[in-house]
């Protein structure tokens, strides 16, 4: 029987809004996280309500929902939520800036060393034609760096995330304007977090 209420949450930030400055400030991570993310779980909340998607877990609705046209409204507020939550644990104010360990050796064997990785990872956030995502994969046992578009996820296409880099305007407008490259260069080159990879991987 279908849920009375809704139970999508807005996960709690892993760290301050000010914990990323210099690179992202307190007032657009107030915007980003207060505004936008907490905006798709009222939207995802709303879509849902009544329905049997409410007792279902986030991935469970994204994966039964996409790519279904007259579904397109849910799915892309569940992933929203989903992606979001997975980006801001993709971030450390601590600044990390290379993996280690079996990690690092992957990366090196995949991708022909680390340099080219980072060449390869910065290129596709900033080549991804308006909104949408960069992310580090798992697909079977082969890394790959991939790009979707708008809400689109990795999880509903067989892989497994392991980091993401949001470039929608919303995440760098304020302090970066324009420059999507100078924001992408300052998540990949200060604000990775390689132990959450490590986790997922």
């Amino acid at each position: 029987m279908p849920a009375t209420a809704p139970i999508f949450v807005l996960e709690k930030l892993p760290y301050l809004e000010n914990a990323l400055e210099p690179y992202i400030s307190a007032k657009t991570l107030s915007f980003h996280y207060g505004k936008h993310h907490a905006g798709y779980v009222d939207k995802l909340n709303s879509l849902c309500a009544n329905t049997a998607y409410a007792d279902l877990s986030i991935e469970a609705v994204m994966k039964k929902t996409s790519g279904i046209l007259d579904k397109a409204a849910i799915f892309n507020n569940a992933a929203q939520v989903w992606n979001h939550a997975f980006y801001w644990k993709s971030l450390n104010p601590e600044g990390s800036r290379k993996p280690s360990g079996v990690l690092l050796s992957k990366i090196e064997t995949t991708f022909s060393g680390y340099e080219n990785f980072h060449k390869q990872l910065i290129e596709t956030a900033i080549s991804q034609f308006g909104s949408g995502w960069a992310w580090l994969v798992k697909d079977g046992t082969t890394l790959k760096i991939v790009k979707t578009t708008n809400a689109d996820n990795p999880l509903v296409h067989g892989q497994k995330p392991l980091l993401t880099i949001d470039v929608w305007e919303h995440a760098y407008y304020l302090d970066y304007q324009n420059k999507r490259q100078a924001y992408v260069e300052a998540i990949v080159d200060h604000l990775l977090n390689w132990d959450f990879a490590a986790s997922n991987f």
